[in-house]
């Protein structure tokens, strides 16, 4: 299978920043990078993401229902080139599961069952926490390749996106938490002054010493006011 003629990845890549930029949530992204993925890697026709929730796994979005079946054998069997991809590094590819699979037991299954003759699974990592993987598959054996440019690059920029609206959710939640919380707004205020840090560094103290001390996060925010307050001002 050959790329559409309309399939620009600069484009698509364009368009899915602009979903980030715009507030999108998580599940719009997810829906987007498995819809993009057969415009840009060649001989991709299906597509999911799949993610690690505890010890489980789940499917947070699919291209079509042969992706989201082959992750239902992968999850019923316990193999599979999304789940080995959450725990290795190295992509994960069966270009032809009709000669040979380093998943014998999903290849007896997705050959009886769907249309899919080859496969692949790209891990996702945000701020270095494997969160998940990238399925491709085919359905014309030998196509996709080991290592394949167009999946890593897309595999790595879906790492990007999503940090890119994780942080932008912590911050989010931040300034709920500011809003509502006078007292942790100016704890996080006197912290940024003293120590020229922004908002969220300045938070993820508060939280740290809230770990730490075994103390909520609100009695922490007041032993910084009143540690401020008790120091002698400069009155130079």
């Amino acid at each position: 299978m050959s790329q559409p003629d309309n399939a620009d990845p600069n484009h698509v890549f364009q368009t899915l920043a602009q979903l980030i930029y715009a507030g999108s949530t998580f599940d719009e992204i997810y829906q987007h990078l498995v819809d993009t993925a057969p415009k840009v890697v060649a001989g991709c026709d299906h597509a999911s993401l799949m993610l690690a929730r505890g010890d489980r796994y789940e499917t947070a979005a699919a291209s079509d229902d042969v992706a989201r079946h082959v992750d239902a054998l992968e999850r019923e069997l316990g193999e599979g080139p999304c789940v080995d991809a959450i725990e290795d590094e190295a992509a994960q590819v069966d270009p032809d599961i009709r000669q040979h699979s380093t998943w014998p037991k999903l290849a007896e299954r997705v050959l009886a069952e769907t249309p899919v003759r080859g496969m692949a699974g790209y891990r996702l990592v945000i701020e270095g926490k494997k969160i998940g993987a990238l399925d491709l598959f085919s359905d014309t054996p030998g196509v996709l390749e080991t290592g394949s440019d167009e999946g890593l690059v897309l595999a790595a920029f879906a790492s990007i996106a999503l940090g890119s609206v994780a942080n932008r959710e912590r911050a989010d939640s931040l300034r709920r938490g500011l809003e509502s919380n006078r007292e942790v707004g100016k704890a996080i205020g006197l912290l940024m002054a003293a120590h020229e840090i922004g908002s969220v560094e300045a938070f993820e103290l508060l939280r740290r010493a809230s770990n730490d001390m075994n103390m909520k996060l609100t009695e922490v925010a007041r032993e910084v006011i009143q540690n401020a307050e008790r120091r002698p001002r400069d009155k130079s």
